[in-house]
Protein backbone atom coordinates (compact mmCIF):
# COMPACT_ATOMS: atom_id res chain seq x y z
CA UNK A 1 0.00 0.00 0.00
CA UNK A 2 1.40 3.28 -1.10
CA UNK A 3 1.76 5.84 1.34
CA UNK A 4 -1.79 7.45 2.87
CA UNK A 5 -2.75 10.99 1.28
CA UNK A 6 -2.96 13.60 3.31
CA UNK A 7 -5.30 16.35 2.23
CA UNK A 8 -7.35 19.16 3.52
CA UNK A 9 -10.44 19.47 2.52
CA UNK A 10 -13.97 21.98 2.66
CA UNK A 11 -17.24 20.40 3.81
CA UNK A 12 -19.71 21.22 1.04
CA UNK A 13 -22.49 22.33 4.02
CA UNK A 14 -24.68 23.52 0.95
CA UNK A 15 -25.08 20.02 -0.74
CA UNK A 16 -28.77 19.25 -0.70
CA UNK A 17 -30.18 15.94 0.62
CA UNK A 18 -31.88 14.42 -2.00
CA UNK A 19 -34.30 11.37 -2.09
CA UNK A 20 -34.88 9.22 -4.88
CA UNK A 21 -36.89 10.86 -7.39
CA UNK A 22 -36.72 14.28 -5.75
CA UNK A 23 -36.48 17.52 -7.40
CA UNK A 24 -32.82 18.44 -6.97
CA UNK A 25 -32.26 22.51 -4.96
CA UNK A 26 -29.84 24.77 -5.89
CA UNK A 27 -26.38 24.06 -4.83
CA UNK A 28 -24.05 26.36 -4.40
CA UNK A 29 -20.21 25.36 -5.92
CA UNK A 30 -18.67 22.36 -3.99
CA UNK A 31 -15.91 22.25 -2.13
CA UNK A 32 -12.64 20.60 -4.00
CA UNK A 33 -12.93 17.17 -3.00
CA UNK A 34 -10.54 15.38 -0.33
CA UNK A 35 -9.68 12.73 1.53
CA UNK A 36 -9.35 12.54 5.43
CA UNK A 37 -7.84 9.82 7.24
CA UNK A 38 -9.99 8.60 10.11
CA UNK A 39 -8.39 5.31 11.15
CA UNK A 40 -5.73 2.82 9.71
CA UNK A 41 -6.96 1.76 5.91
CA UNK A 42 -10.41 4.04 7.38
CA UNK A 43 -10.88 7.26 5.17
CA UNK A 44 -13.76 9.83 5.00
CA UNK A 45 -14.34 11.55 1.35
CA UNK A 46 -15.41 15.39 1.89
CA UNK A 47 -15.87 17.89 -0.96
CA UNK A 48 -17.32 17.32 -4.27
CA UNK A 49 -20.61 16.99 -5.67
CA UNK A 50 -23.23 15.00 -3.12
CA UNK A 51 -22.83 14.07 0.46
CA UNK A 52 -19.53 12.48 2.23
CA UNK A 53 -18.54 9.05 1.71
CA UNK A 54 -15.41 6.88 2.72
CA UNK A 55 -13.40 4.02 1.49
CA UNK A 56 -11.80 0.91 3.90
CA UNK A 57 -9.02 -1.27 2.74
CA UNK A 58 -9.05 -4.47 3.37
CA UNK A 59 -6.57 -7.56 2.47
CA UNK A 60 -5.95 -6.31 -1.50
CA UNK A 61 -9.20 -4.71 -1.93
CA UNK A 62 -11.14 -1.63 -1.35
CA UNK A 63 -14.57 -0.99 0.07
CA UNK A 64 -16.13 2.30 -0.86
CA UNK A 65 -19.15 3.63 1.17
CA UNK A 66 -21.53 5.39 -1.11
CA UNK A 67 -20.42 7.31 -4.22
CA UNK A 68 -21.11 10.84 -4.14
CA UNK A 69 -23.71 12.78 -6.35
CA UNK A 70 -22.33 13.10 -10.02
CA UNK A 71 -19.96 10.86 -12.01
CA UNK A 72 -17.77 13.42 -12.35
CA UNK A 73 -17.13 13.38 -8.15
CA UNK A 74 -17.02 9.55 -8.18
CA UNK A 75 -14.74 9.51 -10.77
CA UNK A 76 -12.44 12.29 -8.39
CA UNK A 77 -13.12 9.97 -5.89
CA UNK A 78 -11.90 6.43 -7.91
CA UNK A 79 -8.50 8.95 -8.63
CA UNK A 80 -7.83 10.11 -4.84
CA UNK A 81 -8.24 6.30 -3.79
CA UNK A 82 -5.79 5.30 -6.31
CA UNK A 83 -3.26 7.43 -4.64
CA UNK A 84 -3.96 5.98 -1.22
CA UNK A 85 -3.71 2.20 -2.28
CA UNK A 86 -2.68 0.11 -5.59
CA UNK A 87 -5.80 -2.20 -4.19
CA UNK A 88 -8.38 -2.40 -6.40
CA UNK A 89 -12.28 -0.99 -5.39
CA UNK A 90 -14.42 -4.60 -5.64
CA UNK A 91 -17.32 -3.70 -3.44
CA UNK A 92 -20.21 -0.72 -2.83
CA UNK A 93 -21.97 -0.25 0.59
CA UNK A 94 -24.55 2.02 0.13
CA UNK A 95 -26.08 3.65 3.47
CA UNK A 96 -29.55 4.15 1.93
CA UNK A 97 -30.56 5.15 -1.57
CA UNK A 98 -31.14 9.48 -1.32
CA UNK A 99 -29.78 10.24 -4.80
CA UNK A 100 -26.94 12.29 -3.17
CA UNK A 101 -25.67 9.07 -2.38
CA UNK A 102 -26.20 7.36 -5.37
CA UNK A 103 -26.06 9.33 -8.67
CA UNK A 104 -22.60 9.60 -8.80
CA UNK A 105 -22.70 5.53 -9.61
CA UNK A 106 -21.87 5.91 -13.75
CA UNK A 107 -18.42 7.49 -12.37
CA UNK A 108 -17.95 3.54 -11.19
CA UNK A 109 -17.05 0.80 -13.30
CA UNK A 110 -20.18 -1.90 -13.96
CA UNK A 111 -19.89 -5.44 -12.69
CA UNK A 112 -18.86 -4.69 -8.72
CA UNK A 113 -20.62 -5.86 -5.90
CA UNK A 114 -22.90 -3.52 -4.24
CA UNK A 115 -24.18 -4.44 -1.11
CA UNK A 116 -27.35 -2.92 0.61
CA UNK A 117 -30.52 -3.17 2.77
CA UNK A 118 -33.11 -4.77 1.43
CA UNK A 119 -35.42 -1.93 1.34
CA UNK A 120 -32.68 0.24 -0.26
CA UNK A 121 -32.84 -2.08 -3.48
CA UNK A 122 -36.72 -1.58 -3.64
CA UNK A 123 -36.18 2.55 -3.08
CA UNK A 124 -33.61 1.96 -6.48
CA UNK A 125 -35.92 -0.10 -7.91
CA UNK A 126 -38.03 2.53 -8.00
CA UNK A 127 -36.29 5.01 -8.90
CA UNK A 128 -34.27 3.40 -11.77
CA UNK A 129 -37.55 4.02 -13.80
CA UNK A 130 -36.81 8.00 -13.79
CA UNK A 131 -33.18 7.38 -13.24
CA UNK A 132 -32.36 4.32 -16.25
CA UNK A 133 -28.74 4.29 -15.47
CA UNK A 134 -29.70 2.98 -11.84
CA UNK A 135 -30.47 -0.56 -13.75
CA UNK A 136 -26.94 -1.06 -13.90
CA UNK A 137 -26.07 -0.65 -10.43
CA UNK A 138 -28.80 -2.05 -8.85
CA UNK A 139 -27.68 -3.59 -5.33
CA UNK A 140 -26.12 -7.45 -6.02
CA UNK A 141 -26.37 -7.98 -2.53
CA UNK A 142 -29.06 -7.55 -0.29
CA UNK A 143 -29.71 -8.19 3.48
CA UNK A 144 -32.81 -7.84 6.19
CA UNK A 145 -30.80 -6.99 9.68
CA UNK A 146 -26.98 -7.47 9.39
CA UNK A 147 -24.45 -8.82 7.60
CA UNK A 148 -20.49 -9.14 8.29
CA UNK A 149 -17.86 -9.12 5.51
CA UNK A 150 -14.48 -10.53 6.07
CA UNK A 151 -10.94 -9.39 3.98
CA UNK A 152 -8.21 -10.89 5.56
CA UNK A 153 -8.00 -9.41 9.24
CA UNK A 154 -10.43 -6.52 8.63
CA UNK A 155 -13.86 -7.35 9.39
CA UNK A 156 -16.94 -4.75 8.52
CA UNK A 157 -20.18 -5.44 10.06
CA UNK A 158 -23.02 -3.80 7.84
CA UNK A 159 -26.49 -3.73 10.51
CA UNK A 160 -30.03 -2.05 9.93
CA UNK A 161 -32.19 -1.40 13.15
CA UNK A 162 -35.55 -0.64 10.94
CA UNK A 163 -36.76 2.38 9.47
CA UNK A 164 -35.13 5.57 10.19
CA UNK A 165 -33.86 8.17 7.82
CA UNK A 166 -35.33 5.91 5.14
CA UNK A 167 -36.84 2.56 4.94
CA UNK A 168 -33.50 0.93 4.21
CA UNK A 169 -30.17 2.74 6.38
CA UNK A 170 -27.71 0.65 7.60
CA UNK A 171 -24.79 1.36 9.65
CA UNK A 172 -21.27 0.54 8.27
CA UNK A 173 -18.64 -0.43 11.32
CA UNK A 174 -15.48 -1.30 11.54
CA UNK A 175 -14.99 -2.80 14.88
CA UNK A 176 -11.82 -3.05 15.27
CA UNK A 177 -11.42 1.25 14.33
CA UNK A 178 -14.19 1.82 16.45
CA UNK A 179 -15.68 3.77 13.33
CA UNK A 180 -19.03 3.64 11.82
CA UNK A 181 -20.30 5.26 9.03
CA UNK A 182 -24.07 6.12 9.46
CA UNK A 183 -25.12 8.10 6.67
CA UNK A 184 -27.68 10.71 6.97
CA UNK A 185 -28.89 8.97 10.21
CA UNK A 186 -27.18 12.15 12.49
CA UNK A 187 -27.59 15.51 11.00
CA UNK A 188 -25.91 18.22 13.88
CA UNK A 189 -26.91 21.78 14.15
CA UNK A 190 -30.56 21.29 12.57
CA UNK A 191 -33.32 18.65 12.97
CA UNK A 192 -32.86 14.98 11.36
CA UNK A 193 -34.34 14.78 8.22
CA UNK A 194 -36.77 11.97 7.91
CA UNK A 195 -38.16 10.76 4.34
CA UNK A 196 -41.67 9.78 5.09
CA UNK A 197 -42.77 8.94 1.45
CA UNK A 198 -39.70 6.15 1.91
CA UNK A 199 -41.17 4.90 5.35
CA UNK A 200 -38.67 6.55 7.58
CA UNK A 201 -39.55 7.31 11.31
CA UNK A 202 -38.49 9.81 13.90
CA UNK A 203 -39.19 6.88 16.29
CA UNK A 204 -37.23 4.26 14.54
CA UNK A 205 -34.47 6.96 14.20
CA UNK A 206 -34.22 7.35 18.12
CA UNK A 207 -34.73 3.47 18.17
CA UNK A 208 -31.00 3.29 15.64
CA UNK A 209 -29.13 5.96 17.32
CA UNK A 210 -29.58 4.25 20.69
CA UNK A 211 -28.53 1.01 19.18
CA UNK A 212 -25.59 2.52 17.59
CA UNK A 213 -24.65 3.94 20.95
CA UNK A 214 -25.23 0.61 22.62
CA UNK A 215 -23.11 -1.25 20.45
CA UNK A 216 -20.45 -3.51 21.65
CA UNK A 217 -17.52 -2.88 21.37
CA UNK A 218 -18.35 0.66 21.28
CA UNK A 219 -17.73 2.99 18.46
CA UNK A 220 -16.33 6.06 19.46
CA UNK A 221 -16.18 7.94 15.99
CA UNK A 222 -18.99 8.36 13.74
CA UNK A 223 -18.54 9.83 9.76
CA UNK A 224 -21.99 11.50 9.04
CA UNK A 225 -23.21 12.26 5.61
CA UNK A 226 -22.91 15.57 5.92
CA UNK A 227 -20.64 17.26 7.98
CA UNK A 228 -17.08 15.73 10.20
CA UNK A 229 -16.54 13.40 12.48
CA UNK A 230 -19.02 13.21 15.24
CA UNK A 231 -18.43 11.54 18.71
CA UNK A 232 -20.79 9.22 21.08
CA UNK A 233 -21.76 12.60 22.69
CA UNK A 234 -22.94 13.89 19.49
CA UNK A 235 -24.81 11.18 19.22
CA UNK A 236 -26.47 11.48 22.77
CA UNK A 237 -27.46 14.75 22.07
CA UNK A 238 -29.40 14.51 18.98
CA UNK A 239 -31.44 11.33 20.53
CA UNK A 240 -32.35 13.39 23.56
CA UNK A 241 -33.18 16.70 21.04
CA UNK A 242 -35.29 14.38 19.23
CA UNK A 243 -37.23 12.65 22.10
CA UNK A 244 -37.93 16.15 23.29
CA UNK A 245 -39.74 17.45 20.41
CA UNK A 246 -41.59 14.12 20.50
CA UNK A 247 -42.86 14.39 23.56
CA UNK A 248 -43.85 18.15 22.99
CA UNK A 249 -46.00 17.27 19.79
CA UNK A 250 -47.75 14.12 21.46
CA UNK A 251 -48.51 17.18 24.25
CA UNK A 252 -49.99 19.14 21.46
CA UNK A 253 -51.72 16.23 19.70
CA UNK A 254 -53.16 15.15 22.94
CA UNK A 255 -54.66 18.72 23.46
CA UNK A 256 -55.98 18.65 19.63
CA UNK A 257 -54.03 20.88 18.04
CA UNK A 258 -54.33 20.86 14.48
CA UNK A 259 -51.00 20.60 12.36
CA UNK A 260 -51.05 24.11 11.62
CA UNK A 261 -51.58 25.29 14.96
CA UNK A 262 -48.18 22.93 16.34
CA UNK A 263 -45.97 24.18 13.12
CA UNK A 264 -47.01 28.18 14.86
CA UNK A 265 -45.89 26.91 18.19
CA UNK A 266 -42.67 25.86 16.96
CA UNK A 267 -41.85 28.79 14.52
CA UNK A 268 -42.50 26.55 11.51
CA UNK A 269 -43.64 29.23 7.88
CA UNK A 270 -44.12 27.82 4.81
CA UNK A 271 -41.56 28.62 1.86
CA UNK A 272 -41.90 31.23 -0.29
CA UNK A 273 -44.13 29.94 -3.64
CA UNK A 274 -42.10 28.08 -5.96
CA UNK A 275 -39.22 27.19 -3.20
CA UNK A 276 -39.17 22.98 -2.16
CA UNK A 277 -38.66 22.25 1.19
CA UNK A 278 -38.71 18.80 3.20
CA UNK A 279 -41.08 18.56 5.73
CA UNK A 280 -39.69 19.32 9.38
CA UNK A 281 -39.05 17.23 11.85
CA UNK A 282 -42.31 18.41 13.71
CA UNK A 283 -44.11 17.77 10.73
CA UNK A 284 -43.18 14.11 10.60
CA UNK A 285 -43.77 13.46 14.68
CA UNK A 286 -47.06 15.02 14.48
CA UNK A 287 -48.38 12.71 11.30
CA UNK A 288 -46.80 9.78 12.34
CA UNK A 289 -48.66 10.30 16.01
CA UNK A 290 -52.02 11.16 14.25
CA UNK A 291 -51.00 8.27 11.72
CA UNK A 292 -51.81 10.35 8.47
CA UNK A 293 -50.29 8.88 5.59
Amino acid sequence: MNAPLSMASVFFAASAVLGAGARPEPQMQAAPLGVQKIHENVYMVKGGAGANAGFIIGEKEVFVIDVKMTAESSAEMLAAIGRVTRFPVTAILLTHSDRDHVDGFPGFPKGLRIIAQQNCLKELEEASAAQPFLKDYLPTMTFDKELAIKSGPLSIELRHYGPAHTSGDIVVNVPGASVAFVGDLVFLGRDPLIHRRKNGSSAGLVTTLEAILAYEPSIETFIPGHGEPLGRNDIGGLIKSVEEKREKVAGLVAAGKTLDEVKKVFGISEPPAGQMRFPSLVEIIYLELTEKR
